[in-house]
C-alpha cells in the first residue's frame, strides 16, 4: 500500500503517464502504478539508485511480461 496523498504524487507521474499510454488495453492504471512501484524498490535494492529512466525500463519489462503471460493463458 502505498503512503501518498494527492498532494504529494509520485517522483515517477511522468513514467506512470507514458507507460499507462503505452500499455492502455493491456493492463489497468493500477497495474501499471504497481509495476512503477515495484521498479522503484527493485532498482534501489539492486543497484542503491533509481533514477526514473531505470525505473521506466524495467517497469516496462514488467508489463510485457504480463502481458505475454495474459497471451498465454488466453
Amino acid at each position: 500500500m502505498s503512503d501518498r496523498t494527492e498532494a504529494d504524487p509520485s517522483p515517477y507521474a511522468d513514467v506512470e503517464t507514458a507507460l499507462r499510454d503505452e500499455f492502455a488495453g493491456v493492463h489497468s492504471a493500477t497495474t501499471v502504478t504497481r509495476c512503477v512501484e515495484a521498479a522503484h524498490y527493485g532498482a534501489l535494492e539492486v543497484t542503491g539508485y533509481a533514477h526514473a529512466g531505470l525505473v521506466e525500463r524495467i517497469a516496462r519489462k514488467h508489463l510485457h511480461v504480463l502481458a505475454l503471460v495474459a497471451s498465454e493463458r488466453g
